[in-house]
């Protein structure tokens, strides 16, 4: 019974003098009320003047969906295994090589992102690339001009890439890093289970962020589509290539079946090997004829495929001008900077003092 009075005791002596210390703390910090109130002015002050001088950011949205027809079924599917049995490949659909998260990635490649920054767009009357349009914006030609392997050189809109220098190349990943940063690009598909991405670009330059936006999307469509339907197209090149080859074939056979006619008007029957000609071009009229015809069948059947593998992707949303504009209000900056510096005001005068008390 009485130790427990004695804990009660302890736990009531303890509360007591934790408010004690409250107070002999708020009345400490009331004697330093003017420095408080000073260095939180100062601070909002810091504040709203970083607000006012601070440049707004702009921010373009594209969001666009992938459609491609994954069916392989029913009457198309038993014509490629028909064609399949004739030893052509008509190709078949890909699955997700570039599905989902490897679609983003791909987009954030150095390969599209450098296509997409050698792009010519017209600024101001003056065709230009966006990789000289983001140089201009942040003021970049100034520091390069300064160094001698730096000062000519520029990005030219369509420039053979082949071509470019050791220099060029490094300022180009320079570009690439600084516009893939995740401050400036974003690529974020809305759910798992709709193909359906949005793309988002911020910087300080309106013009930039839509341009850039846009040209990524038509820069990601065009690899896309192209790697996507490469082996349709390929063997539809084939097909076609073969067909006209029989068909000139078939052609020529015609003609000398005519030719030959032609030698043996009113001829003995008795010389029948003079027809021999005759004969052997019909065959091969008849030969060219069937083949022709099959070769006809795939090749209409090619085309159908190349539409099956061509994916589409639809833009929904473009960005228009005027775009988002996003900037740190200067009621807000002068509240946050005030507040700050009065925590932090106070924080260092409690921290001094306790230090004060346990060097004395």
């Amino acid at each position: 019974m009485n130790n427990t009075t004695n804990e009660i005791n302890n736990d009531e002596i303890s509360l007591k003098e934790l408010i004690q210390k409250i107070k002999e703390w708020v009345a400490y910090l009331k004697t330093q009320w003017k420095l408080i109130i000073a260095i939180s002015a100062i601070g909002g002050i810091i504040g709203f003047t970083y607000a006012y001088f601070q440049k707004p950011t702009y921010k373009a949205v594209l969001t666009f969906a992938l459609e491609e027809d994954k069916g392989g079924g029913g009457g198309l599917g038993g014509a490629l295994g028909l064609a399949s049995s004739f030893g052509i490949d008509l190709g078949s659909s890909g699955g997700g090589a570039f599905a989902g998260t490897n679609l983003m990635e791909l987009m954030k490649s150095r390969l599209l992102v450098e296509k997409t920054l050698l792009n010519p767009v017209v600024v101001n009357k003056e065709t230009i690339s966006i990789a000289e349009l983001y140089i201009r914006n942040n003021n970049l030609r100034e520091v390069w001009d300064t160094k001698p392997e730096l000062k000519n050189i520029q990005f030219l809109p369509n420039a053979d890439r082949a071509n470019y220098s050791l220099q060029q190349d490094s300022l180009l990943q320079v570009l690439y890093k600084a516009v893939t940063a995740p401050k400036v690009l974003s690529i974020q598909q809305k759910d798992k289970k709709v193909s359906i991405t949005n793309i988002e670009v911020i910087s300080k330059n309106e013009a930039f962020a839509k341009l850039f936006c846009e040209n990524l999307a038509k820069e990601t469509s065009e690899f896309y589509i192209e790697t996507k339907s490469k082996k349709a197209k390929l063997n539809l090149e084939i097909l076609q290539k073969q067909t006209d080859s029989i068909r000139a074939e078939l052609n020529g056979a015609i003609t000398g079946v005519a030719a030959a006619s032609d030698n043996v008007y009113n001829l003995n029957p008795a010389y029948n090997v003079k027809r021999s000609p005759s004969t052997r071009r019909q065959v091969d009229v008849q030969a060219n004829t069937a083949i022709l015809t099959q070769l006809v069948a795939q090749l209409e059947l090619s085309k159908v495929t190349l539409r099956k593998e061509t994916p589409l992707i639809q833009v929904i949303d473009k960005p228009i001008l005027p775009l988002e504009k996003e900037k740190l209000g200067k009621l807000k900056s002068l509240i946050l900077g005030g507040f700050l510096a009065g925590f932090l005001t106070v924080l260092y005068l409690v921290f001094s003092e306790l230090y004060k008390k346990l060097v004395a």
